[in-house]
């Protein structure tokens, strides 16, 4: 906000502030344009440049998903080393509600705000909430994001793309060529990384992934099903399902069952994540695993740290965990 009203960081926070040292004209400039960018819930984050905060906002996608859990646990285990409070919020992967609910922590004065999950590709859809933050950020909130986001703030990289390659690659291994994936909305870059990284192992087998039906449905359990339904009705041969995480592969998995479909002898199933209950399925799920509870601690660690001049990157790597859930055709 500073930037575009042409002033310096300390011009924008006195003007804000009603402090003295300013022009009455620069300060109504200032004022005119953190209106102009949606500044409203800002004001009452002042008192962030005045002293520490005790409370911290975690924005999730949704709330029920394990893999979200798991990265709630690592942010608030450094919340609670740090004395800080955690507070939730549910997105439902709407931009919309994710503006609403950055605003609102914003206006509860929270001292950092993470934002866990995926970004949205078209960078329109994170326009508000990036200029939303850029000024909070310049009244001393701090922020960080995991995965790939339009935010330009410190963030943690999942590996979506060598994830989504290896995945793929152990089913070609296996010897499926009859593959379909199980997706959410390619608007989220989750989707988009996680699909780049089968597209590259597929390249290197000479195919391409558009050959392959790509079932997007609600990036959840239910859109599992869904998705699996769609796919066991377009073809019936279909040898291998990559769900692109593990919620929608729970899903995949008792859409198959309801069908009586087995898993794996007719059906292998691929998840993504490695939520703690993975394992303990029937069969156990083959997946890739994510440290999502490190990813959560390295998040909000980040955004506790002093600002830098540029944003920061963290990312993690990968592990396939190849169990029960998969096999060669016709096992």
């Amino acid at each position: 906000m500073a930037e575009t009203a042409g002033v310096s960081i300390a011009t924008a926070s006195r003007s804000l502030a009603g402090r003295d040292g300013v022009s009455d004209s620069v300060a109504e400039r200032v004022r005119e344009v953190a209106g102009q960018m949606g500044y409203v819930a800002n004001v009452h984050a002042r008192s962030l440049a005045g002293g520490p905060t005790t409370s911290v906002g975690l924005v999730v996608h949704e709330i029920g998903d394990p893999y979200f859990a798991e990265i709630a646990t690592g942010v608030m285990r450094v919340g609670a080393s740090k004395g800080l409070t955690v507070q939730v919020c549910h997105t439902g992967r709407d931009p919309d509600q994710e503006l609403t609910q950055i605003r609102s922590l914003i206006a509860q004065r929270v001292g950092g705000i993470v934002i866990a999950g995926s970004g949205f590709v078209d960078p329109a859809d994170q326009a508000e909430a990036r200029r939303d933050l850029k000024a909070y950020r310049t009244l001393g909130g701090r922020v960080a994001v995991i995965g790939r986001h339009h935010l330009g703030v410190d963030a943690v990289l999942p590996d979506n793309l060598g994830g989504g390659r290896s995945a793929t690659e152990h089913v070609l291994e296996l010897g499926h060529t009859r593959i379909a994936f199980a997706a959410g909305s390619r608007r989220l870059t989750t989707v988009a990384d996680r699909l780049g990284g089968a597209q590259e192992a597929l390249a290197a087998r000479g195919l391409d992934l558009g050959r392959f039906p790509v079932v997007e449905a609600a990036f959840t359990r239910e859109g599992g099903k869904v998705a699996a339904h769609r796919i066991m009705e377009e073809d019936r041969r279909t040898t291998a399902i990559l769900a692109l995480n593990d919620d929608m592969a729970i899903g995949v998995l008792s859409a198959l069952r309801s069908r009586g479909v087995r898993v794996p002898e007719d059906v292998s199933v691929v998840g993504f994540d490695d939520i703690e209950v993975a394992e303990d399925l029937a069969p156990s799920l083959t997946t890739v695993r994510l440290p999502m509870v490190q990813m959560g601690e390295q998040a909000l660690s980040l955004a506790l740290l002093e600002p830098a001049s540029r944003p920061r990157r963290r990312t993690t790597d990968h592990e396939l965990v190849v169990r029960g859930s998969t096999a060669g055709p016709g096992a």
